[in-house]
């Protein structure tokens, strides 16, 4: 069977992958009076008198929702809430197999940024984390400034920070290997949706000076009116300094790091060729990249990762998400914070030593050993430093 065979074959054998298990025993009539009635109004009486009890008597604490509209699931687009389910299911296993965190999945049937707000707002009281997931741009930027404004958890929509964590994670070292540095080099990224725009601002977090923002008309720069919007104009303000004007191979030539969000065989190796010296690509289109590394080896690229399990330096965003919200839950943070952000890139980054790095060996795989654990415990700690960390 290929994999698509398979697939069908686990999902509905299983009906779907995830499910219910009682953390308790009930064997007789006393274990069930003091699982519900009468011995659960204990608790309730705590959590109502004191509020922040319910991290102690619930599984709230180590409960993550993972939310969509199912506007744009992987490379399907919109196929609405009921197709989204085993995308969510799946997250919610990843959740629980890498980080141990308990997660469960929300697919909401609207469009509506106000509504899908409103429902999260709602059911936020079982969750300790908000894990938004695939909700097409620009919609998602509003929907998770204003969820963040209003709930005390952390809200996280792993398709723009997940995505730029282990980006940064491995071009943290990809530097290293080509001997370049962040504030320094000269870096265009493809694509201007939420992962690419999100990657973009958080670069700029990690000391780079020097990005030109690209999207499917070229060089995004500041005055241009053709294929803009308030995501864009934002970008427009920050990136292309020298207002470079001109198309994607226009704005590679003397780039030292290409990233791409975008879409499939958008980059040859005759761009490649008018980048700096040992140029860092990262095409990270799926399933066909903006250029196979076979082809941008060709074209002289030192280092090259994608999104794929079946080439070298896998940008998966599995190293980013669980430990992210397992460091959070930990010390129960409001919010994951820029530096917290920071704190899991370069927490990832380090699990290669030095002497370890290679153009082949820039990003850990998703199961090394120690990646989720330093990883949560340096988020934890910059949850503490930068005093969102309530316990």
């Amino acid at each position: 069977m290929n994999i698509n065979e398979k697939a069908l074959k686990l999902h509905s054998e299983n009906r779907g992958k995830i499910e219910v298990v009682s953390k308790t025993e009930i064997k007789d009539m006393q274990d069930l009076a003091v699982v519900y009635t009468p011995g659960v109004a204990e608790p309730c009486r705590k959590i109502h008198q004191n509020r922040d009890d319910v991290y102690t008597y619930t599984t709230k604490g180590n409960m993550v929702a993972v939310v969509s509209d199912g506007t744009a699931i992987l490379g399907l687009g919109d196929i609405g809430p009921e197709a989204a389910i085993p995308v969510m299911e799946g997250k919610a296993v990843l959740f629980k197999y890498f980080a141990g965190v308990d997660a469960f999945p929300i697919c909401l049937d609207t469009k509506d940024t106000e509504e899908i707000i409103k429902a999260v707002t709602q059911i936020a009281p079982v969750f300790g984390g908000i894990n938004l997931e695939d909700i097409s741009a620009p919609r998602c930027f509003e929907i998770e400034k204003r969820l963040k404004e209003t709930l005390d958890i952390p809200v996280f929509h792993d398709d723009q920070h997940g995505t730029a964590v282990v980006v940064l994670s491995g071009l943290i070292n990809a530097l290293k290997v080509a001997k370049k540095k962040m504030e320094e080099a000269k870096i265009v990224v493809n694509g201007a949706g939420a992962a690419s725009i999100a990657v973009t601002k958080f670069l700029f977090s990690a000391g780079a000076e020097h990005v030109i923002l690209c999207d499917s008309k070229g060089a995004i720069y500041e005055g241009r009116s053709e294929n803009m919007n308030s995501a864009k104009e934002e970008m427009a303000k920050i990136t292309n300094k020298d207002l470079l004007k001109g198309t994607l191979a226009d704005a590679l030539v003397g780039a030292d790091v290409f990233i791409g969000l975008s879409g499939p065989n958008l980059v040859t190796k005759e761009m490649v060729k008018t980048m700096a010296h040992d140029p860092i690509i990262f095409a990270m289109a799926n399933p066909i990249p903006e250029i196979l590394p076979d082809e941008a080896k060709a074209g002289g690229a030192r280092i090259i990762a994608t999104g794929r399990s079946d080439f070298p330096n896998q940008v998966n965003n599995c190293l980013g998400f669980p430990a992210l919200f397992k460091g959070a839950l930990q010390v129960r943070a409001s919010e994951i914070n820029e530096e917290m952000k920071l704190a899991a890139a370069h927490a990832i980054a380090s699990v290669i030593p030095d002497s370890e790095l290679s153009e082949n060996n820039i990003i850990p795989n998703v199961f090394h050993p120690e990646v989720m654990k330093k990883e949560a415990e340096a988020v934890a700690q910059a949850a503490r430093d930068t005093g969102v960390a309530r316990i």
